[in-house]
């Protein structure tokens, strides 16, 4: 008789994940913390060549991986990045919808192009990767979409484009959950990370991040290793009830 404990729920063994905008920061970290759960990585992203070096480190943990280039702003590539999954692995189980821009930009001087561009990444991008999963995926899926504070607060920056972005990748969670969780068994939640180092915080103003600090009951900005850890939960049958969620990980910047 075969014992299931707590954590073997956490496993993602014999699953087969896919982690866009893989080729840095938070993705990476995300790609690593799924394949030391077992999963096999399908990593996806437009810098080619850095998307090698995820590779590199999903294998060092002794799971299979592809990296595929995609833009996922185009539907085309999105389709492109689930067809060279089905052909290597034939089936994709989770999918982290984590490639993304930030902006700061006033208001009164965004251009169209601007605000487009973030939204065709931030919120388009994710609609395409998710239809295009959604028609291969099987009951016991799950896609996590990552979101962010910026949703649910300002953090005083001008964003515009990034924070209706994000909202809106909320709202398509909710409903995605509720077209997707009862009829073909797959869940679909949102991640709201709060201060995490990556590109997009490189990009912040000098000082900028300091002055957000009291804001954080936790006094600190979170490590890449413990948001992982979130999309691991929400990623395995640890979370199989888990659906049309958003889990906010701040360090309680949100409290307030």
């Amino acid at each position: 008789m075969t014992t299931t404990t707590v954590l073997d729920r956490f496993r993602l063994d014999g699953k087969v994940a896919l982690v866009t905008g893989a080729s840095s920061g938070l993705g990476v970290a995300f790609a690593k913390a799924l394949a030391e759960a077992g999963a096999d990585l399908v990593l996806a992203a437009r810098r080619v060549e850095r998307l090698e070096s995820t590779r590199r480190l999903v294998e060092g943990a002794g799971r299979r991986a592809l990296a595929v280039p995609a833009d996922v702003s185009r539907p085309d590539d999105a389709q492109t990045v689930v067809d060279a999954a089905v052909a290597e692995f034939g089936h994709v189980d989770v999918l982290v919808n984590n490639a993304g821009k930030g902006t700061a930009v006033p208001a009164t001087r965004e251009t169209p192009e601007q605000f487009r561009e973030v939204i065709d990444i931030n919120l388009n991008g994710c609609y395409w990767m998710a239809q295009a999963c959604g028609r291969v995926m099987q009951p016991g899926s799950a896609i996590v979409n990552v979101a962010s504070v910026a949703a649910l607060t300002s953090g005083g920056l001008p964003q515009a484009a990034y924070s209706s972005s994000k909202a809106g990748l909320i709202a398509l969670t909710r409903d995605l959950a509720v077209q997707w969780t009862g009829r073909k068994g797959i869940r679909v939640t949102a991640l709201a990370p709060g201060f995490f180092p990556s590109e997009m915080t490189d990009q912040f103003p000098d000082g900028y991040l300091d002055s957000q600090l009291p804001r954080l009951p936790a006094g600190r900005p979170g490590d890449p290793d413990e948001l992982a850890a979130a999309v691991v939960f929400l990623a395995s049958p640890a979370a199989g009830y888990v659906t049309g969620a958003t889990l906010v990980v701040d360090g309680g910047l949100t409290a307030f």
